[in-house]
């Protein structure tokens, strides 16, 4: 009987090792499965992650598919301006190309015509040098007479080269000098009037007796004179004391004798 029972008590405590094997195994099992369905739970959520990223990055490659379809587009009409540029410079070469034959032929044909228009432009300037000689010289006289009361004078100097009395090495033309007893005229005359020309007369009145020493004693009467001379070039003449004349009708005249302080 006592084996009996030593035998139920053994049989008792491998029961209840048992039991406490299988309840730590069912713990086991509960945690593992709990610890699998929350690895489960992070790699759905990891893929669905994923999935949202998958879906951002083929929103982005067809955003840069749309992107690179309107480069290429742009390309496409890039080149097809270019290809019209290319042309258009070809057609203009091409008529740059016609343009220089033309002109060298007309070049080739024209050579007698330029060969007589410098003729006639020498003739021009020719004439234009003589205006001092033809017109203006030949008025100074009467000019004299009837503006400041000079009825005779001593000499008349036409384009003439005077060598200054204080630098001997310098010389100077003058167009029309009139010498009276108490008078000189001093006449400069230009073709084309510009104000340089006339600020240039205005400047070199002081060294008129450089040139002539024997009129430092006579009263010395500046005229600046062309063909034509514009109102604001007869003021600033007069403003400046120089008698401006110029033609009237047929004749030679001075323009502001009024407006010149004597």
């Amino acid at each position: 009987m006592a084996e009996v029972n030593r035998r139920l008590t053994d049989l008792e405590t491998v029961l209840g090792e048992y039991m406490a094997q299988n309840a730590l195994a069912a713990r086991r099992a509960q945690l593992e499965q709990a610890q699998r369905d929350e690895e489960m739970r992070q790699f759905k959520g990891e893929m669905k992650d994923f999935k949202d990223e998958m879906k951002d990055f083929k929103d982005e490659m067809k955003d840069f598919k749309d992107e690179m379809k309107d480069f290429k587009d742009e390309m496409k009409d890039f080149k097809d301006e270019m290809k019209d540029f290319k042309d258009e410079m070809k057609d203009f070469k091409d008529e740059m190309n016609a343009f220089k034959n033309r002109i060298d032929k007309f070049v080739e044909n024209s050579e007698k015509s330029r060969e007589e228009m410098n003729k006639k432009w020498g003739d021009l300037v020719n004439k234009l040098g003589t205006i001092v000689e033809d017109i203006v010289a030949p008025s100074i006289p009467a000019v004299a007479a009837k503006y400041f009361g000079i009825a005779d004078y001593d000499k008349l100097l036409v384009n003439a080269y005077v060598r200054s009395s204080v630098n001997r090495s310098v010389r100077r033309e003058f167009d029309v000098v009139l010498i009276a007893e108490t008078a000189v005229l001093w006449n400069e005359t230009k073709s084309t009037v510009r104000q340089d020309y006339m600020e240039q007369f205005i400047s070199a009145l002081p060294s008129f007796t450089d040139f002539f020493p024997e009129c430092a004693d006579k009263r010395l009467v500046p005229i600046f004179s062309s063909l034509k001379l514009t109102v604001e070039q007869i003021k600033f003449l007069s403003r400046n004391n120089i008698y401006a004349m110029a033609m009237t009708g047929s004749v030679m005249d001075i323009m502001n004798f009024n407006d010149v302080a004597t």
